[in-house]
């Protein structure tokens, strides 16, 4: 699977660089001179990373083979991408990766499935899980231990305990 860690926005300057919108917790790791980038569309890529400097909460990066203000402007949009087997596993049991909870089906505690899991949402004060319940309905379902006790990546499942009334909003 294809894991969006970035998106180019825009060229900078005349020399060939590009703003780079970061989508990643670990920006430094994934945005190394040298690297090779993924792209979708796949048609701009793979892009291999010459140059990255910080600039105002994104970054500045250099292409091999975009020297110039035009060719940089060919990349306006692109999401730079990495495979999700070539990101390496939380050391925490307790933490996980968005796209480990994307797809779960959310079962209530008698084993009852509620809906799946579509979207991880990173708030302020807590993580929230977007589960499409089994009518078709969004539920934002905070992402603690009291209400979701239970994570099970290789079986496909979390357990949901809601307090009363939380998919009733």
């Amino acid at each position: 699977m294809r894991l969006v860690i970035g998106r180019v926005l825009r060229p900078h300057g005349v020399r060939g660089e590009v703003v780079v919108d970061i989508a990643t917790d670990s920006p430094q790791q994934r945005f190394q001179a040298g690297t090779a980038l993924a792209t979708d569309p796949e048609s701009a890529g793979p892009l291999h990373i010459e140059a990255v400097r910080p600039h105002q909460g994104r970054l500045l990066v250099t292409f091999t083979g975009y020297a110039d203000r035009d060719q940089a402007l060919q990349l306006r949009g692109v999401a730079l991408c990495v495979d999700s087997a070539d990101v390496e596993p939380l050391g925490d049991p307790d933490e996980f990766h968005d796209f480990e909870l994307i797809g779960l089906t959310a079962r209530d505690e008698h084993g009852q499935a509620l809906g799946e899991v579509v979207q991880v949402r990173h708030g302020p004060g807590a993580d929230l899980l977007v589960v499409r319940l089994t009518s078709g309905r969004d539920a934002l379902v905070p992402f603690v231990s009291a209400i979701v006790p239970a994570v099970d990546v290789a079986a496909g499942q979390l357990v949901v305990t809601p307090p009363d009334g939380l998919f009733d909003l």
